[in-house]
């Protein structure tokens, strides 16, 4: 079992705590992420786009022209696909990209991740979170922090920080529910609080998950 320092937002050691092996010492595969991070992606496509059949577009109650003597082959609808302004054939349909992965391989996922940036050293454990609600004062401090680019983790939301850490693009702040494999590889870093680490390791513990 690891034990990491817990810093202030001046990086002053305030205390340690012990971090489980199983959630973020994990032997990180390469595979299980990316099967992770294609997963969550799919899931978040909108799947709206849509192209007009001949049933969709417009007219076509007149035949174009009449059916023989004029040398061109015979239409029946101005909505035929064969016609300019016509309908599109096999074109893209509204559908739905989410598809079903297993819990147990969603755990193990953010487990991996966890322990990747534990064991690349970009994985920081702070006392709390706390914000006057300014984004000038909390861009400084995190930039004194030593970070261009992280996920700010907490037990729950505050409203004060997360009016302050929501017009910064390259940080990102959310209670432990919203802590996902994409955005911990995509900001390289994650800052957490010394109570949110309980709330993680029950979201990835294995005892509850469905196989």
């Amino acid at each position: 079992m690891a034990t990491v320092n817990v810093i202030n937002w001046k990086k002053e050691k305030v205390g340690s705590i012990d971090l489980a092996p199983e959630v973020f010492e994990l032997e990180v595969k390469n595979d299980v992420l990316h099967s992770v991070v294609r997963w969550q992606l799919a899931s978040r496509r909108q799947g709206t786009h849509m192209t007009k059949t001949k049933g969709y577009v417009s007219g076509g109650g007149k035949k174009p022209f009449k059916q023989k003597g004029t040398g061109n082959a015979r239409q029946g609808s101005t909505r035929s696909p064969l016609m300019p302004g016509g309908g599109t054939m096999f074109g893209p349909q509204p559908r739905n990209y989410a598809y079903v992965l297993p819990k147990k391989m969603r755990k193990v996922g953010l487990s991996m991740a966890l322990s990747h940036l534990h064991k690349e050293g970009k994985l920081f454990v702070v006392d709390a979170m706390a914000s006057e609600g300014k984004t000038a004062e909390l861009n400084k401090r995190l930039k004194a922090f030593g970070l261009k680019k992280a996920i700010l983790v907490d037990s729950i939301s505050d409203e004060n920080f997360q009016l302050a850490a929501r017009n910064l693009p390259n940080y990102k702040y959310f209670p432990v529910a919203g802590l996902n494999v994409y955005d911990l590889l995509k900001y390289d870093a994650a800052v957490i609080t010394k109570n949110s680490i309980d709330g993680i390791i029950e979201r990835c513990s294995l005892e509850k998950a469905v196989k």
